[in-house]
């Protein structure tokens, strides 16, 4: 016989009822969340997967290194799916690419206007100004490298050091036998003269001509189609000094300067001055076959 009363039963009897009923609750609520939680992930999946099909994105693979990083070593490419605006050039994308997605992506960029030529790179195969081409005039993916025929220093960055090198051999700067009598009077070029140079002085020393070159890519000491441009810009120019001339000559027509040159035109289609580089080396050639004709 219980010794229990009828109001302590039933107390107990609802205790022992409400805690499983509390516990199954409880569970249901966490797979409740749980599968709201999954819902959402599915969902930004989706989103994702979608903004990579959309058809307002850009699909870049662009050249990665970095010899400085123990996993990065290895050369390779990374994919990236930036939005895309009109108007949008491969350097903004770029620049998106590396501001929102990879900070550590590295590439050299300053003016912006296809002036500094600190951003040349190889684009779905050819050297181009990165801030000049535009986004939509390229294939899918859009394949981005560093130039040829340079060491990578990181990424796209390559070493300039050797193009600067045989810029300055030509020795790129007016040496001039006479000044003007007055102290302010300039020293004046003819129309005619300004107009045979004019094409010659647009370079910005970017290096995609020598980049596209197959024959520095070949011959370490060519003096290479922007060197060899440069050299024109002051040789053909009227105002420089003649024994100047004599010496830049003498510097074009060594074993590895103008006659190295197999007229390939390679250097002239990459040009994003649009300077006719070929047709300058040929000429700088007919002014040395002339400069070594003597008659007695």
């Amino acid at each position: 016989m219980s010794t229990q009363l009828p109001e302590q039963v039933e107390e107990e009897s609802s205790a022992t009822e409400v805690e499983p009923t509390s516990a199954a609750q409880e569970r249901r609520l966490q797979k409740k969340r749980q599968r709201a939680d999954e819902a959402e992930q599915q969902r930004q999946a989706e989103e994702a997967e979608k903004a990579f099909d959309d058809e307002d994105t850009y699909h870049l693979k662009v050249f990665r290194y970095d010899p400085e990083i123990a996993g990065k070593k290895e050369p390779r490419f990374d994919d990236f799916y930036v939005p895309f605006e009109k108007g949008m050039t491969v350097l903004d994308a770029l620049m998106l690419a590396r501001d929102t997605y990879d900070s550590s992506l590295t590439f050299r960029h300053s003016c912006r206007q296809a002036i500094c030529g600190s951003d040349a790179m190889f684009v779905n195969g050819k050297q181009r100004l990165c801030c000049k081409t535009q986004l939509s005039e390229l294939e899918e993916p859009v394949r981005i490298e560093p130039l040829p025929h340079a060491e990578v220093v990181k990424d796209l960055v390559v070493d300039m050091e050797h193009f600067y090198d045989q810029m300055e051999a030509v020795e790129p700067y007016f040496q001039t036998n006479e000044l003007p009598d007055g102290e302010l009077e300039e020293q004046r070029q003819s129309r005619e003269n300004r107009e045979k140079v004019k094409m010659s002085t647009r370079c910005i020393w970017c290096g995609a001509c020598m980049s596209s070159c197959n024959i520095a890519a070949g011959d370490n000491q060519y003096l290479g189609p922007a060197a060899l441009n440069k050299a024109y810009r002051f040789t053909m120019d009227e105002r420089e000094g003649e024994d100047m001339k004599q010496q830049r000559l003498e510097i074009i027509e060594q074993e590895h300067g103008v006659w190295r040159c197999q007229t390939q035109f390679s250097c002239t289609e990459v040009c994003p001055k649009d300077i006719p580089l070929t047709e300058h080396i040929q000429e700088l050639k007919r002014e040395a076959v002339k400069n070594n004709l003597k008659f007695w």
